[in-house]
């Protein structure tokens, strides 16, 4: 699918999700074209963490357990602390992220805390991979290399360490979303 307009891609997060973590990669991908859906557990606005405080109210899409998985090409899983440790406890947002992972044609991408998920999922074993500093004990111990890299591509899969990295985190996913190859190989 070369043409990112046909492109959809789902962001799940609930509260205390990294306000810039969930709305930079959500702007740039409606920005290059493609049709971007946030879902929140509730299906309503949830709260975002703006670094250090509570930031502002982000609108939701649609609810978590209302997904079709096979109408979007990829998956973002931002982070912050509190979103992924509320969201690897939820058996329905684990169902999505499994789904996803578990597909030979969709893309994940996970920031920040937002490997949590797939360690959650069991997904790190043998994955060149990066996340937040401090969960890195936790993605080595799943079986990932991990690296301190501002992006990494191990074949579907992209992770960035922090918000820092959101433009080359953002980029990588449109880049690939414009390829259309979702199976490509590790560098």
């Amino acid at each position: 699918m070369p043409n990112i307009t046909e492109a959809r891609v789902l962001i799940i997060a609930t509260d205390g999700v990294e306000q810039a973590e969930l709305t930079t990669p959500r702007d740039e991908l409606r920005k290059a074209g493609a049709q971007v859906d946030v879902a929140t557990p509730s299906g309503k606005e949830i709260r975002g963490w703006n670094m250090t405080d509570w930031g502002e109210k982000i609108p939701a899409d649609l609810k978590i357990e209302d997904v079709n998985c096979d109408d979007y090409n990829a998956l973002v899983i931002p982070g912050g602390v509190i979103n992924p440790d509320k969201l690897r406890v939820d058996d329905t947002a684990m169902e999505v992220v499994e789904y996803f992972l578990g597909s030979e044609d969709k893309l994940v991408a996970a920031i920040c805390h937002g490997p949590w998920l797939l360690v959650q999922a069991d997904a790190c074993d043998g994955r060149r991979m990066t996340s937040y500093h401090s969960i890195r004990m936790d993605v080595e111990n799943a079986g990932a290399d991990w690296v301190d890299e501002e992006v990494v591509q191990d074949g579907r899969l992209i992770t960035s360490r922090n918000p820092k990295d959101l433009p080359a985190f953002s980029a990588k996913i449109v880049e690939e979303l414009k390829s259309g190859d979702y199976a490509r190989a590790a560098e």
